[in-house]
């Protein structure tokens, strides 16, 4: 299993899209405070279906907390458009969390530059797109960790 985090997210399809994949993927979806809308959303529930309920998903204030509650072994992956390393020179393990910034903004420099070895980035050209979908990124970073640790 893994822990999708969305840290300070925005938009409530993504939002709701992540929970879906989460659902389907047996990940837990953990939210990082402050969200640009309300659990509550339309956006966010239409997104998320009628599996939204079904979602294992925790809320924090801080990614201080979460990261204080998680189990000492697990390994924080820093998704970024911003790091050096490629998702293909990742090497995950179920009980990882894959962790991606606010739609307009991504994860603080600071952040990704401290966790230069934990940072990926998904490979793409880079004419003409600066970044994916978040809800796209996430199903390709979680995905590829899947096909790592359950090989079909």
């Amino acid at each position: 299993m893994f822990h999708l985090v969305l840290v300070h997210p925005e938009i409530p399809h993504n939002t709701g899209s992540a929970g879906r994949l989460a659902l389907a993927t047996g990940a837990t979806l953990h939210l990082v405070r402050p969200f640009g809308f309300e659990l509550d959303d339309k956006h966010l529930r239409r997104a998320g279906l009628d599996y939204w309920q079904q979602v294992d998903l925790r809320t924090w204030d801080s990614l201080d907390e979460l990261q204080a509650a998680a189990d000492p072994a697990a390994r924080f992956w820093w998704c970024s458009t911003k790091a050096r390393r490629s998702l293909w020179q990742a090497a995950f393990r179920c009980g990882d969390y894959l962790v991606f910034g606010a739609e307009t903004r991504g994860l603080p420099e600071a952040l990704v530059a401290a966790a230069s070895e934990q940072a990926i980035h998904i490979p793409m050209r880079r004419e003409g797109t600066r970044s994916l979908n978040l809800a796209t990124a996430v199903a390709i970073v979680l995905y590829e960790a899947m096909r790592q640790t359950r090989p079909l």
